[in-house]
């Protein structure tokens, strides 16, 4: 597929990757280097890798005001970032977010698309979490009660629409876009967006890194496919929804397989 260029003069090499190190220092770059210390901090624990848990959406505050308030401002301030590169990309032509890979045409279809790809990533990550446990190398993942406050699930689901942007386009349409800037070839784009992926999600485990690494190389051949990264941010929107609204329910419901 063709991608649309610029139509306007690129800022130079060197420029472009610092803005890529400040972006990322600012957005998932960042999370990447903490979750690679916390797996280093789970490793040298006297206790095994597969004993420990990882709190999904845990409580900013013991009092339930300023529970929300926390977890409303973390969840706008994790999208600025998602601003922040749509804004260096944006396009004077229609349609503005084109670099971005970011269209609305055909939503529908684009709706099924995610739909589709949800479940054909969401199943086989059951299997990867539970084998993962099994082989002892990933985290019991701790998920937040869904009846702690009438706000907690529309937090959950606002918490997912969050990572579905961050992470696709900061990982797919931006990281793309750049580095297509600086010459790379498609497979390494791929390569280094799935290892990003993988990299920011290790704080749960190895099992973890292999699953989200897989997703990667899926969505990263997706997107230098088709060039649309709507539907990849429904995939991941559906998924991370489960996961943050289903899971909680599953572990309550079959504590013996999930817990």
């Amino acid at each position: 597929m063709t991608f649309p260029q610029p139509a306007f003069e690129l800022p130079s090499r060197g420029r472009i990757r610092a803005e890529i190190l400040l972006v990322l220092g600012l957005s998932l770059g960042a999370s990447a280097v903490y979750s690679i210390v916390s797996l280093a901090d789970s490793l040298t624990q006297p206790k095994p890798l597969s004993s420990q848990t990882a709190t999904l959406n845990g409580a900013l505050s013991n009092r339930e005001v300023f529970d929300f308030i926390y977890q409303f401002l973390a969840i706008f301030f994790d999208l600025v970032p998602v601003a922040l590169v749509a804004f260096l990309l944006l396009s004077v032509a229609r349609p503005h977010f084109a670099r971005l890979g970011l269209t609305f045409d055909r939503p529908l279809r684009a709706v099924l698309l995610g739909l589709g790809l949800a479940l054909l990533i969401g199943i086989p990550g059951i299997g990867v979490y539970l084998g993962s446990r099994a082989l002892g190398i990933g985290v019991t993942v701790d998920p937040s009660p869904l009846d702690t406050y009438w706000w907690t699930i529309p937090i959950l689901v606002l918490s997912a629409l969050r990572s579905a942007l961050q992470e696709e386009i900061i990982v797919i349409g931006y990281l793309f876009a750049r580095l297509r800037d600086l010459g790379w070839r498609t497979w390494p784009i791929i390569l280094v967006a799935a290892t990003l992926r993988g990299s920011y999600h290790l704080y749960q485990g190895f099992g973890a890194f292999a699953g989200n690494f897989a997703m990667g190389i899926v969505f990263g051949w997706l997107y230098s496919r088709y060039g649309r990264v709507l539907p990849l941010v429904i995939a991941h929107f559906v998924i991370d929804t489960a996961i943050f609204v289903g899971y909680p329910w599953a572990a309550s419901a079959f504590p013996g397989l999930f817990r």
